[in-house]
């Protein structure tokens, strides 16, 4: 049989527990509009600063990083002030205690994610790269996109997202193809040996010179030296400089265009480009080599005939 004295210590303890709730729940609906509005206020604060870091800057990769790391650290202000509203401020008390007291176990368990944030926030100072660079970071070669807490995210050319850990760039080497706006290109082309080297090689500059998205300044020479004494060519180096603010597109098609109006230009004057010349030797008692030569316009027949 129940006692009756345990059935009236439940029912207080229940009672109080509801009181006690009913007395809060003004608190609790305060806490509630702290962290609404104080999410709004963060949101908005960290779009302004985003803007106003960039206007001073103009760099937009730190001014997103920063606007997104003033956000958060507004958005977790409000919900420390939200649970001492709601006067659940021991918990907040406990929050930054076992935050402070497991510090080094945490630090220990994600050393990743320590490091990539802490790198995060350099890169966000001091960088080699920016918002649409053409880079190369350890073989991922693309177009940087954004600069998050943890990673880097890159677009290669083939349409593939690559997220680069804020670590690894940090500490990798990263080619940047763009940072100046310049990029040199090179290719080969062969004349034949009795070809004039002298005349080939200003007929290629002058080739140059006729595209208009091909550079030439003090600082961006274009020049052809004699590369190599191949087979069947004498290989001549071209060497010309192109503006790599568009890399993923126009840079390529320049080179395209350039190597187009080279050969045509080198044809044009009388230059053949011969292709690699195949030498048959005989060895031994060998005096002659059999060969047959068919009938080409008697094979074309037979092959109409066979088609009908």
């Amino acid at each position: 049989m129940q006692d009756p004295n345990t059935s009236t210590t439940i029912s207080e303890a229940l009672l109080k527990t509801y009181n006690n709730f009913i007395d809060q729940l003004p608190g609790i609906g305060i806490g509630i509009l702290i962290i609404i509005l104080g999410t709004l206020i963060a949101t908005w604060i960290g779009r302004f600063a985003t803007k106003r870091i960039s206007a001073r800057t103009h760099d937009p990769l730190m001014s997103r990083f920063l606007g997104k790391a003033i956000k958060f650290t507004f958005v977790s202000i409000a919900i420390m002030l939200a649970l001492k509203a709601a006067g659940l401020g021991g918990i907040a008390t406990g929050i930054l205690t076992a935050a402070g007291a497991s510090a080094v176990v945490l630090g220990f368990a994600f050393k990743d994610i320590g490091e990539n944030f802490i790198a995060g926030i350099i890169l966000a100072f001091s960088r080699p790269y920016d918002v649409n660079d053409t880079v190369d970071i350890d073989g991922n070669f693309g177009k940087i996109k954004s600069l998050e807490f943890r990673y880097t995210k890159l677009k290669t050319f083939d349409g593939k997202d690559v997220y680069i850990p804020n670590s690894d760039v940090l500490t990798k080497p990263v080619t940047n193809f763009t940072e100046d706006g310049f990029f040199r290109w090179d290719f080969i082309i062969g004349i034949a040996y009795e070809d004039n080297i002298t005349g080939a090689k200003q007929i290629i500059l002058d080739a140059l010179k006729k595209e208009e998205n091909v550079i030439e300044d003090e600082e961006h020479e274009n020049f052809v030296i004699e590369d190599k004494l191949d087979t069947s060519t004498v290989n001549l180096k071209v060497y010309f400089w192109v503006d790599t603010t568009d890399f993923r597109r126009m840079a390529l098609i320049t080179k395209g265009l350039v190597v187009k109006s080279v050969k045509e230009a080198l044809e044009e004057g009388g230059y053949y480009l011969p292709a690699d010349i195949q030498e048959i030797k005989l060895y031994g008692g060998e005096t002659d080599f059999p060969v047959r030569l068919e009938d080409l316009s008697k094979s074309k027949q037979d092959k109409s005939k066979k088609s009908n």
